[in-house]
């Protein structure tokens, strides 16, 4: 057995619809962050206690959460007001927007140079929307916006390579842009099943994870796109998370509710854990080997532990 139950957290109950979407722990503070989308805010809870603290409220459809442990902020992708949010742990009421594109979601950034990057889900309805966003954060200024294929999902950086890995739902793809000039698209890399949504990055070998809403995961060369191996999941992920100490990789899967337990070294399923119906979002403490998952039905987290 990998995850342990150790309980659950009480969250606020949901005021519209919406539910949970991304989250995110700051370690050095001891807070957890997690876009409650349905109530246009941000929870906060002390993890070091497991209880809720606060939230921090006008965020409209609050989706996307990002914290850089390097420049000790938080950042939030506000996707029913076209913004992201930027904040320090402790000093969330002196956070400041920046208006990006449309309907921000995946965030990734580059604490060497200070730049954020938001993927743009955009609108079918509004022409050339699908973007991604580029943010100066100096200058407090989106400074270019670099169009993409289709909808996008969850971003990361890459900080061995200078580069920005974005998921692309169809046609399915992985679009890279390249930190030292963030412009343009620098290359493309198919993936071979329908909907990339989640993505994390294995820094020791320099793969990228990459879940597809067909029911698989994929481990990808970050330098060539080279499909490496891959891995059947219990049906559609959405958030993922590695803990490289331990080489597990937990995959979110709303539908029926589970957490699917990679071992990311062989490349194989260790355990399915049950959560609640609808369930498609995490966050994971590295410092404790703690899972969260968001149930929105109940409007708590779910708070596991895992012993491996």
């Amino acid at each position: 057995m990998a995850l342990r139950l150790l309980g659950h957290i009480d969250l606020p109950e949901h005021r519209g619809a919406g539910g949970f979407d991304h989250a995110d722990v700051h370690s050095s503070s001891d807070r957890l962050y997690v876009a409650h989308t349905s109530n246009d805010a941000l929870d906060v809870i002390d993890i070091a206690r497991d209880q809720y603290s606060e939230s921090m409220p006008g965020l409209t459809a609050a989706a996307g959460v990002l914290v850089s442990e390097a420049r000790g902020l938080v950042f939030t992708s506000n996707r029913g007001e076209n913004t992201v949010s930027v904040f320090e742990p402790h000093a969330e009421r002196d956070a400041f927007k920046i208006s990006v594109g449309v309907k921000p979601n995946g965030l990734a950034f580059d604490p060497a140079r200070g730049t954020l990057i938001a993927a743009n889900i955009g609108d079918a309805s509004i022409p050339y929307s699908h973007s991604v966003s580029v943010v100066d954060l100096a200058r407090r200024e989106r400074i270019a916006e670099v169009k993409v294929p289709d909808r996008t999902r969850w971003a990361i950086y890459d900080a061995a390579r200078e580069m920005f890995f974005v998921n692309i739902a169809s046609p399915a793809r992985i679009v890279a842009i390249d930190a030292r000039d963030p412009t343009k698209i620098s290359k493309e890399y198919e993936v071979p099943a329908a909907g990339p949504h989640g993505l994390e990055l294995d820094p020791a070998t320099g793969r990228l994870l990459c879940a597809c809403d067909a029911g698989v995961l994929f481990a990808i060369d970050a330098a060539s796109g080279r499909v490496l191996a891959d891995v059947p999941l219990s049906g559609a992920p959405d958030v993922i998370f590695l803990h490289p100490q331990s080489g597990h990789l937990y995959v979110a899967i709303g539908d029926p509710g589970l957490i699917d337990v990679i071992d990311i070294g062989t490349m194989r399923g260790e355990e399915v854990v049950p959560t609640e119906a609808g369930a498609h979002t995490l966050a994971l403490d590295r410092k404790r080997n703690k899972v969260y998952a968001f149930l929105p039905q109940s409007h708590r987290a779910a708070v596991f532990v895992d012993m491996a």
